[in-house]
């Protein structure tokens, strides 16, 4: 009976221990973890020029679409399902931009796609004239991402062509662009999305330069884009910007 107590005494002593240590660990590691976090967050408002191509200025700014003052701002959607902007694996409504559109619209967004009048097809477009205070931007643009099961980088190439096009047919001097990739949580490649919209977009610039140079096209110079990203997200999608921008100053 003795032997059972000690032995009994010593497990209640061991789990104990065992239990205290797990507690003591679990609150470093989510120290840690937080601290950790906190540092990769970029401030919002944060604002660089990464560079520039054929006399352009490219800039990443940490800002929401509904707050980014542009004369044109573009934001990405997928084809709609139910509560695809608010519901996870979308991020929480403090860090979702599309969260934030939609609401200074009135839901207008939403209300768009649910009902079909937009469906977010891949490569579709829709031009928004919004409410003078709604939006720091005087146009909006959305750009249709399709089935966001089947989603690849490549898609953001021809997302970016496209934004450009639509840029210079509405005689824009500077546009903002918001993928909203993130925001609908999708777990993408930051540098190579950021990549690939840039290369884009200059692709579609160089084709409307080179018409114009023929007489073919009279586009308004432009002189700025505005790469929006999320506070989390903004260095790594720095790094991809500035390494399209150095393959396009190469060509």
């Amino acid at each position: 009976m003795k032997n059972t107590m000690i032995t009994t005494t010593y497990r209640l002593r061991y789990t104990s221990l065992f239990l205290l240590l797990t507690f003591l660990f679990t609150g470093l590691s989510n120290t840690a973890f937080a601290q950790t976090a906190e540092t990769k967050l970029t401030p919002q408002g944060t604002t660089v020029t990464w560079g520039k191509v054929d006399g352009v200025e490219i800039n990443g700014l940490v800002q929401g679409p509904s707050t980014a003052e542009a004369e044109l701002q573009v934001a990405c959607v997928f084809e709609y399902t139910e509560g695809d902007i608010f519901n996870p694996p979308a991020l929480p409504a403090n860090f979702n931009g599309m969260i934030h559109l939609d609401d200074a619209l009135k839901g207008i967004i939403t209300e768009l796609r649910k009902s079909g009048k937009f469906t977010g097809h891949e490569l579709e477009t829709l031009l928004i004239t919004p409410p003078k205070g709604t939006l720091s931007a005087k146009k909006l643009l959305l750009i249709g991402l399709g089935d966001r099961n089947k989603f690849t980088p490549e898609v953001m190439t021809s997302v970016g062509s496209v934004a450009m096009r639509e840029a210079l047919r509405l005689g824009v001097s500077n546009y903002s662009f918001a993928s909203d990739l993130k925001d609908a949580g999708i777990d993408s490649p930051t540098a190579l999305v950021a990549s690939n919209v840039v290369l884009g977009a200059f692709d579609a610039y160089r084709t409307q330069t080179y018409l114009k140079e023929k007489k073919l096209s009279d586009h308004k110079p432009l002189t700025k884009i505005i790469l929006l990203a999320g506070p989390a997200f903004y260095t790594t999608a720095g790094e991809g910007i500035k390494d399209a921008i150095a393959k396009l100053n190469a060509k």
